[in-house]
């Protein structure tokens, strides 16, 4: 196993397994931070690395419902789709994730939102993809980057938000 530690974010690359664990606690609470995971307008806004911007072409989130979007690095455009398989509100996300450029390799996301009762939130968030090889291509993507850029966007997003 490997594990990478920001002072935020924990990420843990599993040896026994093809998956990958994400473990971010948020200033906020539960609710906003599961709004800012389902709502698409708010998803589009903290999404990715910083040099990139996000466009929703679909979003029906609820348990059964479907996503998709388009992210823009330069003149590149990379479309990525999925299937929400299960929406417990303020307790849980399952989905399916693909990226369009390699639609063979779906991965299967679920994340939990825990309320640490202090407005306060720990998102604990799994990716289980089908090989090592598809685990360790993602990790060499620059995944890190972008989940530590999307979730300091993420926290600044939840800052600037009016409380619910």
């Amino acid at each position: 196993m490997t594990t990478s530690t920001h002072p935020e974010t924990t990420i843990t690359v599993h040896d026994d397994v093809p998956m990958i664990t994400l473990t971010r606690e948020f200033a906020a609470p539960v609710e906003r931070v599961f709004r800012a995971h389902t709502d698409p307008d708010l998803y589009a806004r903290w999404c990715g690395p910083h040099d990139i911007s996000t466009t929703i072409t679909g979003w029906d989130c609820r348990t059964g419902g479907s996503w998709s979007f388009d992210q823009f690095v330069g003149d590149d455009t990379l479309s990525f789709y999925g299937s929400f398989h299960e929406i417990r509100p303020d307790e849980l996300i399952v989905q399916t994730f693909t990226f369009a450029g390699f639609p063979d390799g779906v991965t299967l996301e679920r994340a939990t939102f825990s309320d640490l009762d202090d407005g306060r939130t720990r998102l604990v968030a799994t990716s289980l993809v089908d090989s090592f090889e598809a685990r360790d291509a993602m990790v060499a993507s620059g995944m890190e980057v972008g989940i530590r850029e999307g979730y300091d966007a993420l926290d600044d997003l939840l800052g600037a938000e009016a409380p619910s």
